[in-house]
């Protein structure tokens, strides 16, 4: 194991745990020596306790011994890590704040949230204090804050990364991500974690259902995606209703149905005896999944089959889908309860096509007309992963050349 280092860095920003402060030194001479980065306090780190948001975790799990696969990969290849940074409870939110620990500052928008649940990854990176840093996504917990951030981010295949050692929420849905600010990095990264991939797509989809859920200040930049890749992939877009006559509420409610009860069966026993305080929405959220049944959880699994051949059928080997990472804007820190939660479900609507398939998705930062940040999707085939994020480098260096 390596030896832990004095800690450096001034936290501007709240987005490090009280138990995160520390350093462990990577490798010399490896293909990420001189990056830094930070860990989403899930993923363990031997010798430092895992919180995974919540006090009460923090206090009935014993420390690691040995660090998840993927910090030490990350380290082997000669990153730095600096410590541990915040997450929502157990990863169950998107909005980005904690009621243990406070919400982050995000520094692209100090009015905004940096999204969740990998809220302390996205406001350490989007801070410039760390060049990287690890995160998951479930239901959008990666793709959320790189919108709302402005940074890169990607939801990798399902199972291509390795989730041992990382807590989990929704197994069957859970993803280890990574956020950063520069584009270099965020494929440096890539290489690392990720297998290489021939993925070469010809075909260019619109889900125009997605693209309704998201606000207005969207549809300029999909354009332009849209219409940069279909000059690179020499074809003509492809506009279609992904989800049919269902509609993407109803994949929405697949998603939860399914993933609230594998939740429940993950830490139903653990919350039940240790009794943890969670926020109201968090709060509401688990006595939610525990009154999902194992019928009603089979037939959310029947129905995401059928979603799950559906999609990959449409993509087969060479689709590729454009669309916008999240429903608006980072909502404001002082945003009524109701108001967070109609742009959650507005969100997860669009968010659950690539959960509910295993997907890669990338979420790459485009500037607006009008100054603003945000984020547009491309979603590939499984495994597909590396070659999306050189895809999605191209297209960035033609419709947003000055960021």
């Amino acid at each position: 194991m390596n030896a832990p280092l004095p800690f450096p860095i001034t936290d501007t920003v709240g987005a490090w745990v009280p138990h995160g402060k520390f350093t462990i030194a990577g490798q010399a001479g490896g293909p990420l020596s001189g990056l830094n980065f930070a860990a989403k306090d899930l993923f363990d780190v031997a010798g430092h306790p895992t919180g995974a948001g919540n006090p009460s975790w923090l206090a009935t799990h014993p420390v690691p011994t040995q660090h998840s696969p993927v910090v030490a990969q990350l380290l082997a290849a000669g990153a730095t890590l600096m410590g541990k940074v915040l997450t929502d409870e157990l990863a169950y939110s998107l909005h980005g704040d904690n009621t243990h620990y406070g919400t982050p500052l995000n520094t692209r928008y100090p009015e905004r949230v940096t999204g969740g649940s990998s809220s302390g990854s996205a406001a350490a990176v989007t801070a410039g204090l760390v060049d990287f840093a690890l995160g998951t996504d479930t239901g959008g917990s990666t793709r959320v804050p790189a919108s709302y951030c402005g940074l890169w981010g990607l939801r990798s295949t399902h199972g291509l990364v390795s989730n041992q050692g990382l807590v989990p929420l929704h197994p069957s849905f859970d993803t280890a991500t990574w956020l950063a600010k520069d584009a270099d990095v965020f494929e440096r990264v890539g290489r690392v974690l990720l297998p290489a991939s021939s993925y070469a797509p010809r075909r260019l989809l619109l889900p125009l259902d997605a693209w309704e859920l998201a606000d207005e200040i969207f549809t300029a930049p999909l354009q332009r995606a849209r219409d940069a890749l279909a000059h690179q992939l020499a074809c003509v877009p492809e506009g279609l209703r992904i989800a049919g006559d269902t509609g993407l509420a109803a994949w929405r409610q697949t998603y939860v149905t399914a993933g609230a009860y594998e939740g429940w069966q993950v830490h139903g026993a653990w919350i039940t005896q240790a009794q943890p305080v969670f926020s109201p929405a968090i709060a509401g959220r688990w006595k939610a999944a525990s009154q999902v049944t194992a019928e009603a959880a089979a037939a959310a699994r029947a129905t995401q089959a059928q979603i799950r051949a559906h999609v990959h059928g449409l993509l087969g080997t060479d689709g590729l889908l454009l669309l916008p990472s999240a429903a608006s804007l980072a909502p404001l820190r002082n945003a009524q309860a109701a108001d967070v939660d109609a742009v959650r479900l507005r969100t997860m609507a669009i968010t659950c096509i690539a959960g509910l398939c295993g997907l890669p998705q990338i979420s790459l930062p485009v500037r607006t007309t009008g100054g603003d940040i945000l984020g547009v999707s491309l979603l590939g085939p499984a495994g597909s992963d590396l070659a999306l994020i050189q895809l999605a480098r191209r297209l960035h260096a033609q419709i947003d050349p000055a960021q």
